[in-house]
């Protein structure tokens, strides 16, 4: 007898089919979260990565402190030393010997032209004049007798008694007696010339700037100066142009005037000569120059610095300071920072040290932008990030208030 089976229940299969369906779909959802959170998470790590390097590079990246040049003066004013000397000026020496009597002026009194200095005593002068006098009045007499001898041997002439030599020693005679007084007359004037010679009277009007003598004092003819005598009014003073800068100095020009170390006392002075020649020696011209002092206000003797504009039709140069240049191997550089925040070393040609500043010939342009104390730890294409100086920043804001 055959066993007969239940009937096979379908709501069982599609039951475990949708069991199976909904794992799988569990399944993937959890696998598709698993994605996104592994991809955030990558995500983030790459843009921490990121944030870490960027704060990285930009600790990394050196601060450059930047100037920019100026533009040279298109003038080149040369300073030049110079002392300060009186229009005229001279010493006084004695015309004769003797004893200082008496001085009328002494140092900083102001005389004019003839003015009686000091007195010479002269006791011997005195003698010798009038023995000088007494020669030439017996001169006078002995004229006057070989006048008389004379005239009368003519009136006689044509006597036979007279003998022709006779009359011409008696004209000679005369002729002695003339030269003898011409020479006791001469001789009179000079000890009157130097008796005059005692009075020592100023050549010019000007200022007793040094005396040197004192009452009793025994003078020499001609070896001891007396007094010296100084025109203060206008001043001279003396300059050397060099050779590379004589031409541009003309007559006439004005030139800046001030006291060594002392900016507050300024005049202007005129040139007045200028030598024909250049000294051989220093290979500089000579040049004159005058200052007015009617106020008294300058001083013989002061020592001085006289500035001169010479012009120029050339274009300004770039003015840089003196620290931004790179001196080694490769000659005299400047760095230079260019629009990319890139280093560049950029060699240039050098022209006049002013000190804490140089011009440059050739290299660079105003506009570029120059590192001030470069380290040697700089190279080139290395990014930095610039600075301005903050002088050159005033500058700026100063020249475009301007």
């Amino acid at each position: 007898m055959t066993q007969q089976h239940p009937p096979f229940d379908l709501s069982l299969v599609d039951g475990t089919r949708n069991t199976l369906k909904l794992s799988r779909y569990v399944l993937s959802v959890l696998l598709l979260a698993l994605l996104i959170a592994a991809g955030w998470r990558v995500y983030q790590m790459s843009r921490a990565d990121r944030a870490v390097a960027q704060r990285t590079s930009a600790a990394l990246t050196r601060s450059v402190i930047t100037v920019q040049a100026r533009p040279g003066l298109v003038s080149h004013r040369l300073v030049l030393p110079a002392t300060l000397r009186g229009n005229l000026e001279t010493p006084l020496y004695a015309r004769t010997n003797g004893y200082l009597k008496v001085w009328h002026k002494t140092i900083g009194d102001r005389v004019t032209k003839g003015e009686v200095l000091a007195e010479i005593d002269v006791p011997e002068l005195e003698y010798e004049l009038a023995q000088a006098r007494a020669e030439r009045e017996r001169a006078e007499a002995r004229l006057r007798l070989a006048r008389s001898t004379l005239d009368r041997w003519l009136s006689l002439r044509d006597s036979e008694s007279l003998v022709e030599q006779e009359v011409e020693e008696k004209r000679g005679e005369f002729q002695q007696a003339e030269a003898d007084l011409a020479a006791a007359s001469a001789n009179v004037k000079r000890l009157e010339q130097i008796q005059r010679y005692r009075l020592v009277t100023a050549p010019f009007t000007g200022v007793i700037s040094r005396r040197t003598v004192d009452v009793g004092q025994l003078i020499g003819n001609g070896n001891q100066e007396l007094f010296a005598i100084t025109q203060t009014d206008p001043l001279r003073l003396t300059i050397w142009v060099p050779q590379i800068h004589a031409d541009r100095v003309k007559p006439g020009q004005s030139v800046a005037v001030h006291l060594a170390g002392s900016r507050d006392t300024t005049a202007l002075a005129r040139v007045e000569h200028l030598a024909g020649a250049l000294d051989a020696a220093t290979r500089s011209l000579q040049v004159e120059l005058t200052l007015d002092n009617r106020n008294g206000q300058w001083l013989p003797g002061a020592y001085v610095e006289a500035n001169i504009e010479l012009a120029t039709n050339a274009q300004p140069l770039p003015v840089v300071p003196a620290n931004t240049l790179v001196i080694d191997q490769q000659g005299v550089q400047v760095v230079v920072v260019n629009e990319q925040q890139q280093i560049r070393f950029q060699p240039v040609v050098l022209g006049r040290d002013f000190g804490r500043e140089v011009e440059i010939v050739e290299g660079i342009s105003l506009d570029d932008k120059l590192v001030a104390n470069p380290s040697d730890l700089l190279v080139e294409g290395e990014v930095v990030k610039a600075v301005i100086a903050q002088a050159d920043q005033n500058k700026r804001a100063q020249a475009g208030r301007d």
